[in-house]
């Protein structure tokens, strides 16, 4: 045994969960007279900007009222809907793939340092470039398709994930891996039964932010280019000035956004709540 078995004193544990995540401080209310401020507060921003636009007879291509953006997400649902689906398929393959990978990485630069060192610049270019400029040059070499934003979405979520997970790979006991160690376990053995529990807090918010960038990317690919998609809505909305329906997609996209979020978050509150 190389490593030194160390004492199990409490300052020396270093603590990896939910505290101090974007998952920790819940989905809000927890009892009826939270609820009810909540909805009261909501109800009271919804109407005062409903009667301020009303009252200061705010062109609605300037900015239209809550209420004409509720009626054009009904009335254009039944268009909206297909387009909602492709979005979907981009982002849920792009993200898919991008997850993947990132979670591979990930776990092969933190048994192998030196792999991080090589990797590490290709990573930087991919986190500071922004995807969309990207866009345009894919679809010249795939066309209209699905195939460039897939790619996109793909490279905007793998390096969130990777940098998340292989901090919360990094970020495990030093004790408990000297101990496991000293009951030989292997290293394969340590990481899936100590390291990857451990850091799945951090996985999560990790997953969290990719699928967040993955949406932002997706939509933006689908204004770039290409006939389909919620992007493809936004644009068109915009080049006829139709801004209730262009701020219903705003909307649908807002609650995808959510949905998210709240995913990620029962997660996180099922899986990786034991800090708790």
């Amino acid at each position: 045994m190389t490593d030194a078995i160390p004492e199990f004193k409490k300052a020396e544990v270093t603590q990896v969960g939910l505290t101090g995540s974007a998952l920790a401080s819940g989905l809000g209310a927890t009892t009826r007279r939270e609820i009810a401020i909540i909805l009261a507060v909501a109800v009271i921003v919804i109407g005062g900007l409903e009667a301020v636009l009303w009252w200061y007879a705010v062109p609605q291509y300037i900015l239209p009222r809550p209420s004409l953006i509720a009626a054009a997400l009904v009335k254009e649902f039944p268009l909206i809907l297909p387009h909602l689906g492709y979005t979907m398929v981009s982002l849920l393959s792009g993200f898919a793939i991008g997850a993947g990978t990132g979670m591979i990485l990930a776990a092969v630069v933190t048994q192998y340092p030196f792999v991080e060192k090589v990797i590490t610049p290709y990573i930087l270019v991919l986190v500071t470039t922004p995807m969309l400029a990207l866009v345009p040059l894919l679809i010249l070499r795939f066309g209209f398709g699905y195939t460039p934003r897939i790619i996109a979405v793909a490279l905007a979520v793998g390096p969130m994930v990777m940098i998340n997970a292989a901090t919360g790979f990094r970020r495990t006991d030093s004790a408990k891996i000297a101990l496991a160690r000293s009951y030989g376990a292997s290293t394969l053995q340590i990481f899936w039964k100590i390291r990857a529990p451990m850091a799945l807090p951090m996985i999560l918010v990790g997953l969290m932010i990719g699928a967040i960038f993955g949406l932002l990317t997706t939509v933006g690919a689908e204004m770039v280019g290409g006939g389909f998609g919620l992007g493809n809505r936004l644009t068109t909305y915009s080049s006829m000035i139709d801004m209730p329906e262009f701020f219903a997609v705003i909307l649908l996209l807002s609650v995808i956004g959510i949905l998210i979020y709240v995913i990620f978050f029962l997660i996180g509150k099922k899986w990786a709540s034991w800090e708790t």
